[in-house]
């Protein structure tokens, strides 16, 4: 067969006729009736700075409620080894959940490397700033720190999703990851700001132990609502 022959063959074959007008405008208007004007989300920084600020007002209203006993207690430069970080960590969570509401937008660093990275730098910063090697009551008194850190952890990561109700995360895993990492630095903002109890053991294992938790109910309650949603599609 020569290139002619076929050129032939394609130059005969019929050219499907595409949908007629009537049908193309049914369909415009079925579509029509759907469509809402849609309004777009403030800028990123914006709402990084909402979730910094919602976070930190939970925090520092828990610990007005019960009181600044533990931070007052502390020495100045344990206040700068513990606070710093905790804030500085508090503003990257808030960048790296907003960055998964917004589709196609850049992260330079991924939810669970945010987890690990927190985790590991606060338990540091802990091991270097309390020395007191007892562990009077430790688990009826740090099953009480890690529950007030929870409870505290929640509103907050309602608060952070309702900021951002109308973003669209493609990875509602990770999305509710940062969201619970968030959540659980202002818990244990809470415990730091008003538990006296600085036995290392406690800290390091009760304390801390918020911020993970935290993260993996967020990334759960994500998942699970994912799950309901395809069963609801189906």
């Amino acid at each position: 067969m020569k290139e002619s022959d076929i050129d032939g063959i394609l130059q005969s074959a019929p050219v499907p006729e595409g949908p007629r007008s009537e049908t193309l405008q049914s369909i415009a208007a079925a579509i029509r009736g759907s469509l809402r004007p849609v309004r777009p989300l403030p800028a990123p920084w914006l709402l990084t700075a909402g979730l910094v600020f919602v976070s930190a007002t939970i925090a520092l209203a828990a610990a007005a409620h019960a009181g600044f006993d533990g931070i007052e207690k502390m020495a100045p430069w344990e206040r700068a080894l513990i606070f710093i970080p905790l804030g500085a960590f508090a503003v990257v969570a808030a960048k790296t959940f907003v960055r998964t509401m917004i589709p196609g937008s850049r992260r330079r660093l991924s939810a669970g490397a945010l987890l690990a990275l927190c985790t590991l730098s606060l338990l540091g910063a802990f091991a270097l700033s309390f020395r007191d090697y007892q562990i009077d009551h430790f688990v009826s008194a740090g099953f009480a720190c890690l529950v007030t850190g929870l409870l505290h952890a929640f509103p907050a990561g309602l608060l952070a999703w309702f900021l951002l109700r109308r973003g669209f995360a493609v990875n509602a895993i990770a999305a509710g990851l940062a969201a619970g990492t968030l959540a659980g630095l202002v818990g244990l903002g809470v415990l730091e700001l008003h538990c006296v109890n600085f036995q290392a053991a406690h800290v390091l294992v009760w304390h801390t132990a918020v911020v993970p938790l935290s993260g993996a109910l967020g990334a759960t309650c994500a998942a699970v609502g994912q799950w309901i949603r395809r069963l609801a599609t189906r």
